[in-house]
């Protein structure tokens, strides 16, 4: 849980300075995070189904 509350800082600190970053260097920070919460309810899911 802790680690799910950093990755929601980091973002609101991505979203604040995503105004100044380009958008390349924007989209693949997101895409990053957006990976990164993919394999965490991935391994969620299997984790509950065991």
């Amino acid at each position: 849980m802790l680690v799910l509350v950093a990755a929601l800082l980091l973002m609101g600190v991505m979203l604040g300075a995503v105004v100044q970053l380009p958008a390349p260097v924007s989209l693949v920070a997101g895409a990053v995070i957006g990976c990164w919460l993919l394999v965490f309810a991935v391994r969620e899911f299997r984790a509950r189904r065991n």
